[in-house]
């Protein structure tokens, strides 16, 4: 039985071997050397074919048991050196350095602008409210004067959940749910959240984020609407900022509005200062001066009437994209940085 003589010589070579091994590195080259898929017990077990029938048996047995003492031998030693790394390791362990402290994650930008604000609308007195991201038809569209044959609907390409059900275009929706469940004026709310179109470019996304406010009391006015907004865009981007009002069409406010603020990179001059007292033309008003920044107006009392209020009830309403206003504060030019997850564009806002 040459082939047990050989595994009993494996094992002695392997007792021979162990002292010269130092390291952890070098075990495992020895364990491959011995233990291996190509290993010389796998390639002394491949000879099982040379042995009649009846020694076979006999020398499997035998060959079990040395795989089970190379690996008990194997196991002792890895041991050995691990409770040596250990102790290396804690003897050049200081108690008296500081601790590391786990990387810390930060908000997303579009996050920090919308918390931003519901901030400031929430010191003016809105409550801020929730809903649904899957809206009816009616919420979505009717109560806010969208008949649905309105042209107006084809500005907002809308995804369709099922017939009269569909993944809301604006956070309007939640106004009138406001309304419905007040069912009398005074209402003062502000809706963030996130609306669905199908648009994708680089200032336009499928999903993005709104923030859309409501107020109806007695006698609103659009003084009331101009000084609101007026004040909350100053306390945005900062008190030099000028504003201006221009006519729009919403079909949901009449009369409506599209409100402009002076560029906050050109400072409203419609050229950008390089270099040494040079010029060129802004890239971000194109030249203008102003920045398109939210539409607003007067609620429509066909608004009123669809939720169950007095049409005679005055009330404005206005809503901005939470994105835009994000790339003008942080300069981006892409719209699409705020979807694409690229660390080393979040950790800018640590």
């Amino acid at each position: 039985m040459n082939l047990i003589a050989e595994l009993e010589k494996l094992l002695s070579g392997l007792h021979a071997d162990l002292p010269g091994v130092s390291s952890l590195a070098g075990l495992d080259e020895l364990q491959t050397v011995y233990l291996g898929r190509k290993g010389a017990l796998a390639r002394l077990m491949g000879r099982l074919p040379e042995l009649s029938p009846a020694d076979r048996p006999a020398f499997g047995k035998a060959a079990n048991a040395v795989k089970e003492e190379m690996v008990s031998l194997f196991a002792q030693r890895r041991k050995v050196y691990q409770t040596q790394a250990e102790d290396a390791g804690l003897a050049r362990f200081d108690p008296s350095l500081p601790g590391r402290l786990p990387g810390q994650g930060t908000l997303h930008p579009v996050t920090l602008v919308m918390e931003e604000i519901c901030r400031i609308l929430v010191n003016l007195g809105f409550e801020t409210v929730n809903g649904p991201e899957v809206e009816t038809d009616f919420n979505n569209f009717q109560a806010l004067n969208f008949p649905p044959d309105h042209p107006a609907r084809d500005m907002q390409d809308t995804f369709f959940v099922r017939e009269g059900v569909v993944m809301r275009t604006h956070t309007s929706p939640m106004q009138v749910r406001a309304m419905l469940e007040k069912g009398k004026p005074p209402v003062a709310v502000i809706a963030p959240g996130k609306v669905y179109r199908r648009d994708s470019d680089m200032t336009h996304s499928p999903m993005f984020h709104q923030i859309e406010g409501l107020l109806v009391d007695e006698n609103v006015s659009l003084a009331h609407l101009r000084g609101t907004l007026t004040f909350f865009l100053r306390e945005l981007f900062g008190p030099q900022v000028k504003v201006r009002f221009r006519p729009s069409f919403f079909p949901f406010t009449e009369p409506s509005l599209e409100v402009d603020m002076s560029c906050i990179l050109c400072k409203g001059t419609g050229q950008r200062v390089i270099g040494r007292g040079g010029k060129e033309p802004c890239r971000v008003c194109k030249s203008s001066g102003w920045l398109e920044i939210l539409g607003a107006g007067m609620v429509d009392p066909a608004v009123f009437t669809a939720v169950g209020f007095d049409p005679e009830c005055s009330g404005f309403a206005f809503g901005l994209g939470v994105e835009r206003v994000a790339m003008l504060k942080y300069g981006i030019d892409d719209l699409r940085n705020f979807f694409e997850s690229d660390l080393r564009f979040l950790k800018q806002f640590i």
